[in-house]
């Protein structure tokens, strides 16, 4: 007789799950391929509609910002269609800034290249109607009255700044300093043309025109700049680089011109460079107590001088036979003025690349 195993069969091993270690994602060349998909989409409705050239590129944007997430819930999920949608609309915010900056640039740049010259840097408007002359004096006289203006204000601003962080610490005089500095930083430049006059002309009576009035009126602008800048940079310097010097029995004074100034100086240079740049265009303050002239004036104590910037404004309210010549030379002295502008933002970004704190050592 034949016996029957009627052992238990053990089940057989279960094969382990495999679970899948990275997700579907779209390709790196998915935005741009919705980007040139809606852009074709847009222009073939545009040319079937009679669109104009804003409601076309209205429509591609539109289709951009629906196309790529909806192309990324298919492939990626949820999670990484949100993503796409919320990178598409900061890159779309970040394009709509530029298109104010990049009109600008174009219409200085083409409007106004075309006037440069030797002669246009090298000759004033002295006897000069229609075609000729240049902005040699208003160049020489914007160079002279910044320069002032940053005489005065460079020490005003640091040694404030120098008091409200090491000094004041919090006291009456220093919050009455601070609120000061933020008042007069929403002041219009021409309130602070209109204080210079007022000052100048308590002395030397109401005709009184010249540079050095024109430096006093930047300055009042350029101050709360400076103070604001030094002030942040002093109070990013560690408070251990201060207590090991006076460990050691350096003096506060010489603590803040050996230890702290030097941490702190390139983001100094590059706060007080910014102020230069800001005040180097204004017109209003200059207008009001420089005045202006046709002739190069190197003496900013004695008469009146010439700057960019009103040279501008002269050039086109001045209306006659030569406006389109007059026209041009604004054009120019505008491209020039923005070069100089850019050129000392580029500074301030040497300067704090240079003297920041090197690492690594």
């Amino acid at each position: 007789m034949t016996e029957l195993d009627t052992r238990p069969v053990a089940p057989a091993p279960e094969e382990p799950l495999s679970l899948p270690l990275t997700t579907p994602t779209l390709p790196r060349w998915a935005p741009a391929l919705a980007a040139v998909v809606s852009v074709a989409l847009a222009a073939l409705v545009g040319m079937i509609g009679g669109l104009g050239l804003v409601p076309t590129v209205l429509l591609a944007w539109v289709l951009v910002v629906l196309a790529l997430p909806a192309w990324s819930q298919a492939v990626e999920g949820r999670r990484k269609s949100v993503d796409r949608l919320a990178t598409t609309l900061v890159w779309s915010t970040f394009a709509v800034a530029l298109i104010p900056l990049v009109s600008l640039v174009y219409e200085v740049v083409s409007n106004g290249v075309g006037v440069l010259s030797a002669q246009f840097f090298t000759f004033d408007m002295r006897g000069v109607l229609g075609e000729g002359g240049g902005i040699y004096h208003a160049l020489m006289g914007t160079l002279i009255i910044t320069a002032l203006a940053t005489v005065i204000s460079v020490p005003i601003g640091v040694l404030a700044a120098i008091y409200l962080v090491e000094y004041g610490k919090g006291n009456r005089l220093a919050r009455t300093i601070t609120f000061l500095v933020d008042v007069m930083t929403g002041i219009p430049s021409i309130v602070a043309g209109l204080f210079a006059y007022a000052l100048f002309a308590l002395i030397f009576g109401p005709s009184v025109r010249f540079g050095i009035g024109g430096a006093v009126a930047l300055s009042v602008l350029m101050i709360p700049t400076v103070v604001r800048a030094t002030e942040e940079m002093l109070k990013l310097v560690p408070d251990e680089l201060r207590e090991a010097s006076y460990a050691l029995g350096v003096p506060k004074w010489r603590t803040i011109v050996k230890v702290v100034l030097p941490t702190a100086v390139a983001g100094i240079a590059t706060g007080v460079t910014l102020a230069i740049a800001r005040v180097a265009g204004e017109t209003a303050p200059l207008l009001i107590i420089v005045g202006t002239t046709t002739t190069v004036n190197f003496n900013p104590f004695d008469g009146r001088m010439a700057t960019l910037p009103v040279f501008i404004y002269s050039s086109v309210t001045t209306g006659g036979r030569y406006d389109a010549e007059q026209l041009e030379r604004a054009w120019g002295a505008a491209l020039v003025l923005v070069a100089i502008v850019m050129l000392l933002n580029l500074l301030a970004r040497a300067i704090g690349t240079y003297f920041a704190p090197k690492s690594g050592r």
